[in-house]
């Protein structure tokens, strides 16, 4: 089975590609439910970033989970927010963006794959792909991810294995090659035929709770045999069908985004996770060269200083009500203290607080390279899709996409004497992208309207507001069901038609919000030049 060595040997020999050949940048996406939560905290136990695994919804004292580490979070069993989780394994530097699994927070989850250098497509052996994932899958695949597919809960009854691939071709419209194949039905699972190494059995057995490292017999096929009988004679017959159809896996080609590689396993029992984190470090790619705005060719990763802002997180700390501007690095060297321009702005920003982060736990960083995160504090100018650079080497990369709303609430302060709190409050959710505040008049508008993909991000901003600004909030529903982002010129007609309301964030951005989807289609028909877009930009 082909697969790559951790660090290329045809890398160049400067010194930040060889580091830079040293990271692996990744996200799992999922939908809600498949397990992403479980199956992070796996990859950080058998990373050695944990002794001890948590869970989303740990019992008694057991330990919570360490992505989850918002109070909401823990106490719905819901991820809402993406954070970064940085650790070492076999000389590589493993940057895991974990992201929310609700669907109303998917506006966060396409900012952590602009992040990202490849992606882990969770489903649940029983369900297969759900309508979140194929959500995130489309983003992740036009933005060109090499995609590792990794069938959880196989514990548990569920679809055969060549049911769940033929699945994923129908509806991914990818070609699987399954790298590992179960051992036993859905839900009486004994281990995998590892492909990858030579075919042999990897038999799991569990631990209690799966608070720790499943341990692992490997055996010959032969000792397979005679240990599982009928269960083993299946998965050969299965796989020599597979192959016959399949083939092996082409890292290039799996690269360039044609094949995924499948692996089955279940993170609850901490089954197939050690396999699938080799994977990643063998398979997945080293950050490549990034191409700003108007440049003939990509960035070189060592070219001087270069990163982007993906994402903003207040209050990590709050007793300390800090402000957290999240940076992806895209070419040559960080060092703490260091001072790059912001392209948005060309303004010099100094960058003294620099951390490395896990989870809400931070530590200084003195140095980083491409495919590093690093967490700038208190970054007050730092927006969602800003570009930083060294001083004299000037790049804007393209700025980050994300939807449209869908839902609208109007929003009252019920506290007039935490009037600036309020304000101060709301400015803050914009800037960290959680949704988008929106105003008739940019300057003066004494009933704000919140948008975002879904309902729950207004319990979160209520809730937000109420514990980090000490505001009492009311929300009032509103007529508009969809919006688009126009410009100024098409915002004018807008208003002369009268079948759309238009609305201003901070940020510059112009909406135009409909009461129906029928009255979108006939102003497109009516008015054909007009800027209409579902996608926005940050």
């Amino acid at each position: 089975m082909a697969s790559s060595s951790t660090i290329d040997p045809a890398a160049p020999a400067g010194p930040v590609e060889r580091e830079a050949a040293r990271r692996r940048t990744f996200a799992i996406i999922s939908h809600p439910d498949a397990g992403k939560t479980t199956l992070t905290e796996k990859l950080l136990l058998y990373g050695g970033a944990l002794q001890e695994a948590g869970q989303v919804q740990g019992k008694g004292a057991r330990r919570q989970s360490t992505s989850d580490f918002m109070d909401i979070e823990r106490r719905r069993g819901i991820s809402v927010s993406s954070t970064v989780l940085r650790f070492d394994y076999r000389d590589v530097v493993i940057n895991l963006l974990d992201t929310p699994g609700h669907h109303d927070f998917s506006e966060d989850t396409l900012r952590v794959l602009a992040a990202a250098d490849a992606a882990v497509i969770l489903l649940d052996a029983a369900k297969g792909v759900e309508a979140q994932t194929l959500r995130l899958f489309e983003v992740a695949r036009a933005r060109g991810i090499p995609l590792l597919v990794f069938v959880n809960k196989y514990d548990r009854p569920g679809l055969e294995p060549l049911e769940m691939l033929d699945h994923i071709t129908e509806v991914l419209g990818i070609e699987p090659i399954a790298m590992t194949w179960p051992v036993g039905i859905p839900g009486d699972f004994r281990g995998v035929v590892d492909r990858a190494n030579g075919g042999g059995f990897v038999r799991f057995t569990r631990t209690v709770g799966g608070a720790t490292q499943a341990p692992e017999e490997h055996l010959s096929p032969e000792q397979a045999l005679e240990r599982e009988g009928e269960a083993w004679s299946t998965a050969v017959e299965e796989l020599a069908l597979l192959e016959a159809v399949t083939g092996e896996l082409d890292v290039d080609l799996f690269r360039e985004g044609v094949g995924s590689p499948v692996y089955f396993g279940s993170a609850v029992s901490n089954f197939g996770v050690r396999i699938l984190l080799d994977a990643l470090v063998d398979l997945a790619p080293p950050p490549a060269e990034h191409a700003g705005v108007g440049e003939d060719a990509p960035r070189p990763l060592g070219a001087p200083f270069s990163a982007q802002v993906f994402k903003v997180q207040a209050n990590m700390d709050p007793r300390h009500r800090d402000r957290v501007a999240f940076l992806r690095m895209w070419s040559g060297r960080f060092e703490r203290g260091m001072r790059a321009v912001n392209a948005r702005t060309g303004k010099p920003f100094t960058i003294a607080h620099a951390h490395e982060v896990f989870g809400d736990e931070r530590s200084v960083l003195d140095e980083a390279f491409p495919g590093d995160v690093i967490g700038v504090v208190n970054a007050g100018d730092l927006r969602v899709g800003d570009t930083l650079h060294a001083d004299g080497a000037p790049v804007e990369f393209p700025p980050i996409p994300t939807l449209a709303p869908e839902h609208f609430v109007t929003i009252r302060n019920r506290d007039s004497s935490r009037h600036k709190q309020f304000h101060r409050g709301l400015e803050q959710l914009a800037q960290e992208g959680v949704m988008h505040v929106l105003r008739r008049d940019v300057v003066a508008d004494p009933t704000p309207v919140l948008a975002g993909i879904g309902p729950l991000q207004f319990e979160v901003a209520v809730e937000r507001l109420q514990g980090e600004f000490g505001c009492t909030v009311g929300l009032d529903p509103t007529p508009w069901k969809v919006a688009r982002r126009t410009d100024a010129a098409g915002a004018e007609v807008l208003k002369r038609t009268r079948r759309a309301d238009v609305l201003h964030s901070a940020d510059g951005t112009i909406l135009a919000l409909f009461t129906s989807e029928f009255l979108l289609a006939l102003v497109e028909r009516e008015n054909p030049e007009v800027t209409l877009d579902k996608m926005l930009r940050r």
